[in-house]
């Protein structure tokens, strides 16, 4: 048979496992479908729910606005899969393309598209993670036992890490009356994803809305009772905390693990891709017929300078889905790239803070628009004297403006007028933590000497 005719073969009764049944894996199915794929789609995911909409979890949630289990995702479209939820993927076997599952069975498949996306990372010490009153939020079943807890009326929380999610949960203590102590590793609050200067803005939020924040401190370790429930937090400077409720907010794990023997390039970072979601392999080579979506990929922008990036951000989560899609069902001519920008929001202290671009991606920043004391502005990221990223606070109507900056490479700081201009537009230093160890050694070793026999494998970090 002709390329073409086995395309339309495989559209008509081919088999695509998705592995992953959360936003990225949902969205995707329902992409599938509507590009005309009549085979059969098999949907795994370790949670028994359906996939359901995390970025409540934090918000809402907490608050007590909407119960836990009404953050279902609405269908757009029946799927006609095959649901596998509860059991994990174990493995990957591109030999015999079949995903393995924890219980081991087997699922073959044609093509596969993986969407595994992240965990909450957790405590560093298991017997003070287990402490009645220590939590983290990534699950249903985490935002509904915090937000009990929180109902309960804590005397005191504490919110290890300063980051969005961190940042979230204590606004949220705040609201409901709640005391609460944030500790940070970092200078302030948000720095590690939007620099010192929006740091400082959002530690004055915090401190202004009666935030115990302690910065440049590490949280050592958590105490219980002999009953097994939280009652201290000790940190690094000496000092110590009664709390009843912490909650570690130290960020995510990606869900690759089961991935380690596939051969496939994956890792703490997420799986190398193409732009059109294409999985590549340890030896660099794209994949045919595996793809990554979601907050476990990670793909070269060529904004960015071609740079591999994964993003933990819901719209970007949907668009690669719907990419990663297309291009499974369509032939090498008709594959589109995903290019489209990070878009990113968060609600805390009051303030609608929302983004685009990609704020690390910078070495200056300025503020264009809006006041910076009245917590109403616009500061916009620049790197080598072009437009990368722009970061909104009550101010996100101008957002799509700068989009199209970004995307025209436009030269920083940018020229052109717009409304409310601040007096002082001076680009300063947007000066981000110092960089963590990225790497501790090898991560692969080359054998073999000829073209024909020369293989990359997987070795162990060295410490």
């Amino acid at each position: 048979m002709t390329s073409a005719e086995n395309l339309r073969a495989f559209r008509r009764d081919g088999r695509i496992a998705i592995v992953g049944a959360s936003l990225a894996g949902l969205r995707a199915a329902e992409a599938l479908r509507d590009e005309g794929f009549t085979g059969s789609l098999t949907m795994i995911g370790g949670e028994s729910a359906e996939p359901y909409d995390r970025p409540p979890l934090s918000k809402q949630v907490l608050t007590g606005w909407v119960p836990a289990d009404h953050t279902t995702l609405p269908r757009r479209r029946d799927i006609d899969a095959e649901w596998l939820l509860g059991v994990p993927a174990d493995g990957l076997d591109l030999a015999g393309n079949h995903v393995r599952l924890a219980d081991g069975r087997e699922i073959p498949f044609d093509r596969v598209l993986i969407s595994t996306g992240v965990r909450a990372r957790p405590w560093f010490v298991e017997s003070e993670a287990a402490l009645d009153g220590v939590f983290v939020v990534r699950t249903r079943e985490h935002a509904a036992g915090l937000q009990r807890a929180l109902a309960a009326r804590p005397s005191r929380v504490l919110v290890i890490g300063a980051g969005f999610t961190g940042s979230e949960i204590a606004s949220v203590c705040r609201e409901r009356g709640i005391p609460v102590t944030v500790a940070e590793l970092a200078p302030a609050p948000l720095v590690g994803g939007l620099g010192a200067m929006i740091g400082d803005v959002a530690a004055d939020m915090q401190r202004a809305h009666g935030v115990d924040l302690r910065c440049g401190v590490r949280v050592t370790g958590l105490e219980g009772h002999a009953q097994g429930r939280l009652r201290r937090a000790h940190l690094d400077d000496g000092s110590s905390v009664d709390v009843d409720v912490a909650v570690v907010a130290l960020g995510g794990i990606r869900n690759t693990e089961w991935l380690r023997d596939s051969g496939l390039a994956a890792g703490v970072w997420g799986i190398a891709c193409d732009t059109g979601c294409r999985a590549m392999t340890l030896d660099g080579l794209i994949t045919d017929d595996v793809f990554a979506a979601g907050d476990v990929a990670r793909c070269p922008n060529p904004v960015y300078e071609y740079r591999l990036i994964s993003l933990e951000h819901w719209a970007n989560a949907v668009e690669q889905a719907e990419v990663a899609a297309h291009n499974m069902v369509s032939s090498q001519a008709d594959r589109w790239p995903h290019l489209t920008l990070p878009v990113f929001w968060s609600i805390q202290f009051g303030v609608n803070i929302k983004s685009v671009g990609v704020p690390t991606f910078a070495d200056e920043v300025a503020v264009t628009q809006g006041s910076v004391a009245e917590h109403r502005f616009v500061a916009t990221y620049g790197y080598r004297g072009r437009v990368t990223a722009a970061v909104s606070f009550n101010n996100a109507k101008w957002l799509d403006h700068y989009r199209q900056l970004i995307e025209r490479a436009a030269p920083f700081p940018p020229p052109c007028p717009t409304p409310d201009q601040p007096a002082d537009m001076k680009p300063v230093p947007v000066d981000f933590p110092g960089p963590t160890l990225l790497a501790q050694g090898a991560t692969v070793v080359v054998t073999g000497n000829d073209p024909g026999e020369r293989r990359v494998t997987a070795a162990q970090q060295h410490r």
